[in-house]
C-alpha cells in the first residue's frame, strides 16, 4: 500500500477541502491540489501562480531552513538553481511530484501527479508523454529535453538525491482528471492510478504504433511486400520501444534542424473511468481509483479509518482487470462544494 499513500492522502485532503468549502468542484485543479493538499511537494510546475494566486510558496521550506536571504541565495548557487525559475511556469512534465521518502535501504513514495481538465465527458489528450504506471526522473528529463524537473526535485528532496537509485527510482504515476468541469450536475473528479491507462506495456504500444504507420503507408501506396520481408520489418520495428530515445532530439547529417518526436495520446472510452462503462463512478463525485493489489485490504481499512463516509466499489476494467474505487458524493458535503 505504501506506493499509494501520496494519492490516498491527497484524496483525503481534497474531500475535506470540498466539504469545508475551502475550494469548490469548479475551482481550478491546481487550486484544489494546493489549497487542500498537505503541500508536501518536491516539484510544482507553475510556481508563479502557486504563489500569486493560491498563496503557496514552493520554496518556503528551503527559505526557513536557510534562515536568511543570503544563505538561501548561496544554497541556490550551490545547487545551480537559476533565480529566474524560482517563481515561473516551467511548462514541463509533470505538474507535481511528491517528496520522496527513505524506506529501509531504498526509496518510496515520490509519486507523480498530472492534471487533466475537460469541459466534456472525454479526458483531455496527453500531449507530452504516454500515461503509464511508473516513471523515473531519468525518463522525465529525457522526455522534457532538459534536467530542470530533476534539478528542482532533488533540491527539495535534499540528501536523498545522493542515493544511487534516486534518478532511476520508479515513481507511481497518478492523474487528477475532471470531466464536465462547468456542469454542476455531471462533474466528476478522480485521482486515477496510471495502471488504468497503461493496459498494455508502453513498449508494446510504441512499437505497434510505428508498425501501424508503416502498414498504412504500404496500403496508401498499394505496396505489397513478401511475407518473409514483412515479418523481418515487423521484427525490426519491435525493437523501437524506448520513449525516452524517441523523445530525444536527433542529430542528422547535414541537417540544420534537430527533429524530435513528442508522442500524444487520446484515451479510449473503455480507459476512461468517467465513461458510462463505469457506472460505479457517479456524477458529482470525487474518487480515488487504484489498481487492486495484494494490499487491497490494507488500503481499504486505511481509507475507511480516515474517512468512514467513503463508498468503496470494485470495478472491472474492460481492458486491465479489477480496480478499487473510493468515492465521496459531493452532495453529501453540503453547499460549500457546489458550483
Amino acid at each position: 500500500m505504501r506506493e499509494f499513500v501520496d494519492a490516498i492522502e491527497l484524496f483525503n485532503d481534497m474531500v475535506k477541502g470540498l466539504a469545508r468549502g475551502i475550494v469548490r468542484c469548479d475551482s481550478p485543479l491546481e487550486e484544489i491540489v494546493l489549497k487542500t493538499g498537505s503541500a508536501d511537494f518536491a516539484y510544482v510546475d507553475d510556481r508563479r501562480d502557486a504563489k500569486e494566486k493560491y498563496g503557496f510558496d514552493f520554496w518556503e521550506r528551503i527559505k526557513s531552513h536557510c534562515g536568511s536571504d543570503r544563505e538561501f541565495k548561496n544554497f541556490l548557487n550551490e545547487r545551480r538553481i537559476n533565480k529566474k525559475i524560482l517563481y515561473s511556469k516551467s511548462e514541463q512534465f509533470p505538474d507535481f511530484i511528491f517528496r520522496t521518502r527513505k524506506y529501509r535501504a531504498g526509496l518510496t513514495r515520490g509519486s507523480i501527479l498530472e492534471l487533466k481538465d475537460s469541459a466534456g465527458g472525454s479526458i483531455a489528450s496527453f500531449n507530452s508523454t504516454l500515461p503509464s504506471k511508473y516513471k523515473s526522473l531519468e525518463e522525465i528529463d529525457i522526455i522534457n529535453g532538459n534536467k530542470l524537473v530533476s534539478n528542482i526535485t532533488s533540491t527539495i528532496d535534499d540528501k536523498l538525491y545522493q542515493n544511487s537509485d534516486y534518478y532511476t527510482f520508479q515513481r507511481r504515476n497518478f492523474y487528477l482528471i475532471r470531466t464536465y468541469r462547468k456542469n454542476s450536475k455531471k462533474v466528476k473528479i478522480s485521482i486515477v492510478d496510471g495502471s488504468f491507462f497503461e493496459t498494455v506495456p508502453k513498449e508494446h504500444l510504441i512499437y505497434q504504433m510505428f508498425l501501424n504507420v508503416f502498414k498504412s503507408h504500404l496500403d496508401k501506396k498499394r505496396i505489397e511486400l513478401p511475407k518473409n520481408l514483412s515479418d523481418q520489418i515487423e521484427n525490426l520495428l519491435s525493437h523501437i520501444t524506448d520513449q525516452s530515445i524517441i523523445a530525444a532530439s536527433q542529430s542528422i547529417e547535414k541537417a540544420s534542424l534537430r527533429p524530435r518526436l513528442r508522442i500524444m495520446a487520446e484515451v479510449h472510452p473503455e480507459g476512461n473511468p468517467h465513461s458510462s462503462d463505469y457506472p460505479e463512478i457517479e456524477d458529482r463525485s470525487i474518487n480515488l481509483v487504484i489498481q487492486e493489489t495484494a494490499d487491497k485490504r490494507k488500503a481499504d481499512e486505511f481509507i475507511k479509518n480516515k474517512m468512514p463516509m467513503i463508498k468503496t466499489a470494485l470495478v472491472n476494467h474492460r481492458r486491465n482487470g479489477k480496480h478499487l474505487v473510493f468515492s465521496f458524493l459531493l452532495d453529501s458535503a453540503g453547499p460549500g462544494a457546489g458550483n
